[in-house]
């Protein structure tokens, strides 16, 4: 089940996931059943803490595949943002406008456990950057900005 707005869960810091975690049943379990719900919900992202684990995992859609990202950091930002209009499994029903990085570079590990380094623009770039806040304990509802 989605976890949703305002269960205090989402205000907390997820943890990282630590390499002897990393093969466990528990955090393929866990990327299982989010691969479930964001399918079910028909999401285009998912923070693990979204279905009540505080651990440093995210799914992101990118032209059409899902992928599961581990201890994900952003480690360049533009200077240049943009703002869409996003929504939120955890806050049903509400949209709103938030600033984000047109791009930025992110460090993290893949389902198999290498590091990667993604740049990523635009739409990609925008879901990385909420997802990554939710792994911090931050929602989208706390940026809005008028349009």
């Amino acid at each position: 089940m989605i976890v949703t707005y305002p269960n205090k869960l989402l205000r907390q810091k997820s943890t990282t996931v630590k390499t002897e975690e990393f093969s466990s049943p528990e955090i393929k379990k866990l990327i299982a059943d989010m691969k479930y719900w964001i399918k079910k919900a028909g999401g285009v992202g998912l923070a693990a803490v979204q279905i009540g684990t505080l651990k440093r995992i995210i799914l992101v859609e990118i032209d059409g595949n899902i992928g599961a990202y581990i201890n994900p950091k952003i480690t360049k930002r533009s200077l240049k943002k943009i703002a869409i209009e996003e929504g939120c499994l955890s806050v049903p029903g509400k949209n709103g406008y938030v600033k984000r990085s047109q791009k930025i570079t992110v460090k993290t590990l893949n389902e198999q456990g290498d590091m990667i380094k993604l740049d990523l623009k635009n739409i990609p770039s925008i879901i990385f950057q909420h997802e990554i806040d939710h792994l911090n304990g931050v929602l989208f509802i706390d940026k809005l900005i008028k349009k």
